[in-house]
């Protein structure tokens, strides 16, 4: 339970609504969990961010690693010290999860980015990366190859985070196979109660594409209309779980206001919140009031949907087929983003079996 009064301490004691740090670096991980997290997350990015500040805790295992495996690659390396990062992580929320009768409490663990036009590959890697802890999530794209996964990933048992999305109907397309792969489950009587699937709407990712592309087609509108793209999206994708009763959570992620924390207070949601700003609405003075069923200004709405053609497909149920969700542009910019990080964190273990000569060792 949480320690600490705080706003986010509050809304997790109060609420429905849970929350969870987006790291897995232990210094954050501690700071959440002490004030109501339940999770915790991972990706190349963000382990490399986590080796950056806290480094002195993984220095000598990393050579290690590379003593222990004569003959690896940098990416073989990059990809043990990865997961064992990840393993870290989930043992830190193991009494969480046990705590939470073995559903929450999860670290979740994203799969290579790269692979996300590759359907059998990550459901491989799903499958390998589910096994290294009891409490593991795993996170998948919302990628045509990814949702054709979904499905048999969840029959499997492996509790998913299907990220990389943006949109109402990626959402709904991950909630409909996630569905389906519980229905065979429970038809076999497989265990779905310790089950507890995500799908993630990357909320501050959505403002960020439209914002491109307000600039990109020179729309004129109200700048301030574009922090709300991601909340009435969320929102849209919400009432429709609740009405169709999906077993799947949904999740917002990728922050960059107040509104994607205020508004979502009060649902059956998850946030993953950046240790930044965790604390600065904790610091702040704003109350978890219950948000989540209030509309997004009809003006606002309106103005969103009637000037940006991809905020109506983002918005409308209908707006996209799998097919074209490859190609919805704040998938491309995030997937090109995500794949970098992966190779910046593979060349900072190079630098680790191969350190530049021209440079004085410390």
């Amino acid at each position: 339970m949480p320690e600490y009064n705080s706003p986010l301490a509050e809304m997790a004691a109060t609420t429905p609504t849970q929350y969870w740090n987006d790291s897995c670096s232990v210094q954050e991980l501690q700071y959440a969990m002490a004030r109501g997290a339940i999770g915790a997350t991972s990706n190349p990015v963000i382990v490399l961010n986590v080796l950056k500040k806290e480094m002195a805790m993984w220095d000598a295992r990393i050579h290690e690693i590379i003593a222990e495996n004569p003959t690896a690659t940098d990416a073989q390396v990059s990809w043990q010290v990865y997961q064992e990062i990840a393993v870290n992580g989930a043992q830190q929320l193991l009494p969480v999860f046990e705590r939470e009768h073995r559903k929450f409490g999860r670290l979740s663990i994203q799969t290579d980015p790269r692979l996300y036009r590759d359907r059998d590959a990550i459901l491989e890697q799903a499958e390998k990366f589910s096994a290294l802890a009891p409490n593991m999530q795993v996170k998948i794209p919302a990628t045509r190859a990814g949702i054709g996964m979904i499905e048999e990933a969840t029959y499997r048992g492996v509790n998913l985070n299907v990220t990389v999305s943006f949109t109402v109907p990626q959402t709904l397309a991950a909630a409909e196979a996630i569905e389906r792969g519980l229905q065979r489950r429970e038809r076999e009587g497989k265990d779905v109660n310790t089950m507890s699937p995500v799908v993630t709407m990357m909320v501050g990712r959505n403002d960020d594409w439209m914002k491109v592309v307000v600039k990109r087609d020179e729309i004129e509108i109200n700048p301030d209309y574009l922090e709300w793209c991601g909340v009435a999206c969320f929102k849209k994708a919400y009432g429709i779980y609740q009405t169709r009763g999906y077993r799947a959570r949904l999740l917002s992620a990728a922050y960059r206001n107040f509104y994607h924390w205020t508004e979502f207070v009060g649902g059956e949601v998850t946030l993953t919140i950046p240790w930044e700003w965790q604390v600065k609405y904790n610091e702040s003075d704003v109350k978890p009031t219950v948000r989540m069923q209030e509309p997004v200004n009809e003006e606002i709405l309106e103005t969103l949907y009637t000037r940006i053609p991809d905020f109506r497909r983002a918005y409308d149920e209908d707006g996209m087929t799998v097919d074209e969700f490859d190609t919805f542009g704040a998938t491309v910019r995030t997937l090109r983003s995500f794949i970098e990080g992966y190779y910046n964190f593979v060349a900072l273990i190079r630098d680790f079996m191969l350190p530049n000569p021209d440079v004085k060792s410390k």
